[in-house]
Formats: structure tokens, sequence, C-alpha cells
């Protein structure tokens, strides 16, 4: 009696969890491809968008740095009280000035190419296998030009970057939804079998 009840459970039971997989990848497809879509046309306002959060993430750890400020047992309340008042400056400083937050963000974005690039061509230029070097030596020059391209001009590369951030992000949105679409195939073909 005790597998007459089991049985059922356990026919049911693979087709549902494919069935979820297929619309939760269906549902974050289609969220991918919106959002590739609004960042590809929309590039400047994206980047608006990610510095005001930038900004916000700075007064947020502000304010938690200040909150520890009054904590008697804090042993470095001082500093923190120091370093929550500049998180909050910077904070209000990166919401209210767009164009300083976003020229940031590019010159972070150059620096680490930069570093990158060095990095890469140093291993293919040193590196024992031979197998290889070219790659890594064609890569570290192309991240070092990159680099001091965005860093010359950070906020005109940066809405270039978005853009192409966009367009991938679409091309993965469809890729997942043709993925899902073929899991539910092979979903309805499973059920339908016998």
């Amino acid at each position: 009696m005790h597998t007459q009840t089991q049985q059922p459970v356990t026919a049911g039971t693979p087709a549902s969890p494919l069935a979820g997989a297929w619309q939760t990848s269906l549902f974050l497809g289609v969220a991918t491809l919106i959002l590739g879509v609004i960042v590809s046309f929309h590039p400047a306002g994206s980047l608006n968008v990610v510095a005001v959060l930038l900004g916000v993430l700075m007064l947020i750890s502000g304010i938690f740095h200040l909150s520890r400020m009054f904590d008697a047992d804090e042993p470095h309340r001082i500093w923190l009280g120091i370093a929550g008042l500049l998180f909050i400056v910077a904070g209000v400083v990166l919401i209210r000035h767009l164009h300083l937050t976003k020229a940031i963000i590019g010159l972070f974005v150059g620096t680490v190419w930069i570093v990158q690039g060095v990095v890469s061509l140093v291993a293919g230029v040193s590196g024992g296998s031979r197998q290889g070097r070219a790659w890594w030596i064609v890569f570290g020059l192309l991240s070092i030009i990159a680099g001091i391209v965005v860093v010359a001009i950070p906020t005109s590369s940066l809405t270039f970057l978005a853009a192409l951030l966009g367009i991938w992000f679409a091309v993965m949105g469809l890729l997942q939804i043709v993925g899902a679409l073929m899991l539910r195939h092979s979903v309805k073909a499973a059920t339908a079998r016998p």
C-alpha cells in the first residue's frame, strides 16, 4: 500500500522540475532581452542609473559607519565617524554630479584594462609555455590600447561600452529564450510518452 501511494508521485516528478526550469529560463531570457534593449537604446540613461546607485551605496555605507560610531564597545569610533561623513559627502557629490561619477567609473574600468593588459603582455612575453604566447601578447596589447582610450575619454567611452553591453545582453536573452522553448518542447515530448 505504501508503494502504491509513492508511484504516482515519482511518475510526475521528472516533468515538474523541467517544467519549472523552462519557465524560469524563459522569464530570465525575456528579462535579459528587455534589459539589453533598454541599455542599447539608452546607454547614457543606463549609466546615470548606475551612477546614482553608486552614490546611494556610498550614502548607505556612510550611514552604517556613523551608526557604528555610537557603539560604546567600538575602539575606533572617531575614525568610523570621519569615514562615515566622508562616505556621505562622496555619495551626495556622486549623485549631484553624475558626469563626475561616470568619469570615475570610466577611469576605473580603463585602469583595470591597462593593468590586465600589462599582466597578459608580460605573461605572453616571458611565459614558459610556447603555446598561446601570441594570443596573450595580442590580448595584452588590445587591452592596454582599450584601457588608454577609456582613460583618455572616460565618459564617451563608457556610453559606447554600455551600448555594446546592451547588445550583448539582448543576444544572451534571445539565446536563453530559444533554449527555454527547446526545453519546453522536450518536456512536452516527455509527458506525451506513455
